[in-house]
């Protein structure tokens, strides 16, 4: 097999897995370096034993490339993909992951992801993808190396460039962008507004009283510009973990389903959020959800299945999931809060501001 072909694919079994970041990248840069040295002078070096010698290449990568050039599948790519296959057989999540179009959260090495834009665009759309939406952090976020106003902008030209080359798939400019205590988006409006998609998270006072933290989500659901609540809780459910924000759940659902703003389901295995109850209340509500991975590699993008799975047990009608929407649906949504044929009134609510006039439910 093809050793490029071959480190990547460990590379992403052991994003997958939430591998520690420092393996995760030995085999993606030894990837990188292979593509750019061309398969004719890679299969020199194997044969004079020379690939230890280029820069991003160590004894375990280089064997793995030897042994896709004999014809064999590595022996650590094989034992990857064993323990893949010994994982729990649970179909639940296929019926609606299989009515997916695209993924509306992903971060790339231009925050905190691991991985350049290029690489997360690739896997989106290996894994069947029409589309997906980069939305790295914004810049109040440090810690995640939140894209300034001019950092973004410098995004927004790296994104059209690789769209095209990229057709049919179409990587969407977006962000995520962090709630501030008041509510309001930490970005300039005006950038936002040239965004196909905008995330709104909190990220920051997760354990402010339920009041203010309810006027606050409800304030930044209202803003013209907002699209998806991210995370709605916060919560963290593995290693420390985090508890849940405390916010009038009814109230921001409510205003969520007024305004046409999609309720995250996010699959990262350490958030599924929101949990089940809220979920089953977010649907009683009628809004909108969006099935997204957060993901910040490429084998993250295969997580979503675990949020259609949730979304399936708490009876999220799919139709209402904007990732089964195809580019032009999703589109007519986020800049008018038009919704497809079949989407009930009242489910799609209404865009009034600077992302466009009023659109139909």
């Amino acid at each position: 097999m093809d050793p490029v072909e071959a480190l990547e694919d460990i590379a992403f079994l052991l994003e997958r897995s939430l591998a520690p970041t420092y393996r995760v990248r030995a085999f993606r840069t030894a990837a990188r370096t292979l593509r750019e040295l061309g398969p004719n002078e890679v299969r020199e070096r194997a044969v004079a034993g020379t690939l230890e010698r280029l820069k991003g290449v160590g004894p375990k990568t280089a064997q793995v490339a030897r042994e896709a050039l004999a014809g064999d599948v590595p022996e650590y790519l094989r034992t990857l993909r064993e323990e893949a296959d010994r994982e729990p057989a649970d179909r639940a999540g296929g019926e609606l992951r299989a009515l997916l179009r695209g993924d509306c959260h992903l971060h790339s090495d231009w925050s905190d992801g691991g991985s350049p834009i290029e690489e997360m665009g690739r896997t989106a759309a290996a894994l069947g993808h029409e589309w997906a939406v980069l939305t790295d952090h914004s810049p109040r976020l440090t810690v995640a190396r939140g894209l300034s106003a001019g950092r973004l902008t410098e995004q927004l030209d790296v994104v059209a460039e690789l769209n095209e080359t990229w057709a049919p798939f179409r990587l969407l400019t977006g962000i995520e962008c962090d709630i501030l205590e008041d509510g309001s988006l930490d970005q300039e409006p005006e950038l936002l507004e040239r965004l196909d998609v905008v995330v709104v998270s909190v990220h920051s006072k997760l354990r402010m009283d339920a009041r203010s933290m309810t006027r606050r989500m409800v304030a930044a659901v209202r803003d013209p510009h907002s699209d998806i609540l991210g995370h709605c809780t916060g919560r963290l459910i593995t290693g420390r973990g985090r508890p849940e924000s405390r916010f009038d759940a009814d109230e921001v659902f409510a205003a969520c389903a007024e305004t046409g703003t999609a309720v995250e389901i996010n699959s990262r295995p350490e958030r599924l959020d929101p949990p089940r109850r809220l979920l089953r209340q977010a649907v009683e509500a009628g809004v909108l959800f969006s099935v997204d991975t957060d993901a910040h590699a490429p084998g993250q993008l295969d997580w979503q299945i675990l949020g259609c799975a949730r979304a399936e047990e708490c009876g999220v009608p799919p139709g209402r999931v904007v990732t089964t929407w195809s580019l032009d649906e999703l589109l007519a949504w986020t800049r008018h809060r038009a919704t497809p044929a079949g989407v009930a009134s009242g489910e799609g609510g209404t865009r009034t501001g600077p992302r466009g006039e009023e659109g139909p439910s």
